[in-house]
């Protein structure tokens, strides 16, 4: 397995290495490429200056020119006319090569003979041992100019340019490190604080802060990341308790009176009254455990994306009577009215089953929290896109800061928790999922001390999925 290093190191490294490679090249540049170099910048130069003096040969500046050349350049200069020199600074400047060379001059008559424009030798300068680039130019029938320079920089300059290369780098080199080693420092320094922060996380401590101060936006938008993941870990471990302990109570609850009249019926003669209604209670406390379980399945499969959609057409007004039917049992016991006065047939396409269950989920809810007139509201409005559905009770209402925490599971708007009439508990939980899955829009309406409305909206040429 690789061995891991830590942030600090590797910036430090990388910006170290960095250094290392521009004073490497730099090193490659002037030990290999510097003599390169100056032979292509002296040839240019070379040609560029034998150029100003044929084309100003014979004006009556020409002698200033002359004296121009060769008192800004470092060029061996010499004129000659019908094979004799009419001028030459070679004895002035250094590293000019002995024009008079037997075999420097058997070349110029070479090329003077030969009747062409230039002439090009390189040749090593016996006195300093050097390369030496030797141009010449026709000026006219009889007038020839001739440059030589070397190719090598050979002048004291270059000498101490190299000296002081050797100091810089030194002082490059150890630079670079200090520079590496505050710049990791800086650079690292919020990450190990969001790393820190980030293991107190684990351990369950929901009180971290990951701001950092930083300018760097990368590590910003972390923080600011991480402390959305921290608020969202939080609230699920909240949900997680509240989940915990509400299904323990619903568990508990049904299976306490179960045993208990299990009990009685095994131990005590009851009459036949007495025993049927032993055996009631226990039927409607396993049906209660029943609904729980499946409410869970339910939201497990849904919450999983494992559940999958059967769109089919449903005449919506049928499904919502079908279900008010089921709930008229608390007509009857409680007193409970259900408002439902849509009569036409209406098309849509959805999941029956899942639709059902909204429906069923919702009117539950409202029977659960409506007020003292008992009574339940289900409107059904159309236009051309789309359905609405909406379904309303009388009750307190909700909070404007709790409307988004209604869909949570085991949500109370008070937090002592009170057994529902009917249902599980995690009834909006498993709506919500089912919109989602669906894509419909959906949402609640609330007034305090006025009742909620739970909305839905089904598109008209919704298509199955």
């Amino acid at each position: 397995m690789k061995k891991s290093k830590s942030l600090i190191f590797k910036i430090f490294l990388y910006l170290s290495i960095f250094s290392l490679l521009i004073i490497f090249f730099v090193w490659i540049f002037q030990i290999i490429f510097l003599n390169n170099y100056y032979e292509y910048y002296k040839t240019n130069e070379l040609k560029d200056t034998l150029n100003v003096i044929k084309d100003n040969y014979g004006k009556s500046n020409f002698d200033s020119i002359l004296e121009n050349v060769s008192y800004n350049t470092d060029f061996c200069v010499e004129l000659s006319s019908n094979g004799e020199t009419i001028y030459s600074n070679i004895q002035n400047n250094k590293g000019c090569i002995d024009t008079q060379n037997s075999k420097v001059v058997k070349r110029k008559l070479s090329f003077i003979n030969s009747n062409k424009d230039y002439f090009k030798l390189k040749i090593i300068n016996p006195k300093f041992n050097n390369m030496t680039l030797l141009y010449g130019i026709k000026l006219n029938d009889t007038d020839y100019a001739f440059l030589n320079t070397s190719l090598e920089p050979i002048d004291t300059t270059i000498d101490a340019l190299r000296n002081q290369l050797i100091i810089v780098t030194f002082l490059v080199i150890i630079l670079s490190i200090i520079i590496a080693y505050f710049i990791s420092k800086s650079l690292s320094k919020p990450i190990t604080k969001l790393t820190r922060s980030a293991k107190a996380l684990s351990d369950g401590n929901y009180n971290v802060d990951f701001n950092v101060d930083s300018d760097i936006q990368e590590i910003k938008e972390l923080g600011t990341t991480l402390n959305y993941a921290k608020d969202v870990m939080k609230k699920t471990d909240e949900l997680r308790r509240d989940l915990l302990s509400n299904v323990s109570h619903d568990l508990k609850t049904p299976l306490t009176m179960i045993k208990a009249y299990a009990e009685m019926e095994k131990d005590f003669e009851t009459d036949k009254v007495n025993h049927e209604n032993n055996m009631n209670i226990i039927i409607e406390e396993v049906d209660r455990l029943t609904i729980l379980v499946n409410d869970i399945l339910n939201l497990s499969k849904l919450e999983s994306n494992i559940d999958k959609l059967n769109i089919e057409d449903i005449d919506l007004t049928k499904l919502i009577n079908t279900i008010l039917n089921r709930f008229k049992i608390f007509s009857y016991t409680k007193s409970y009215e259900f408002i439902f006065d849509y009569k036409d047939e209406l098309i849509i396409k959805a999941d029956k089953q899942k639709l059902e269950q909204v429906i069923y989920n919702l009117i539950s809810n409202a029977i659960n929290y409506t007020g003292d007139d008992s009574k339940v509201y289900i409107n059904v409005k159309e236009d051309k896109k789309k359905v609405r559905v909406e379904i309303r009770d009388t009750g307190k209402g909700i909070k404007k800061d709790e409307l988004d925490k209604v869909w949570d599971k085991y949500y109370k708007s008070e937090k002592k928790y009170k057994r529902n009439t009917v249902g599980s508990g995690i009834g909006l939980s498993i709506v919500k999922n089912i919109f989602i899955l669906h894509k419909f829009n959906y949402g609640i309406i609330s007034n305090v001390g006025k009742g909620t409305t739970f909305w839905f909206e089904i598109p008209k040429n919704k298509k199955g999925n």
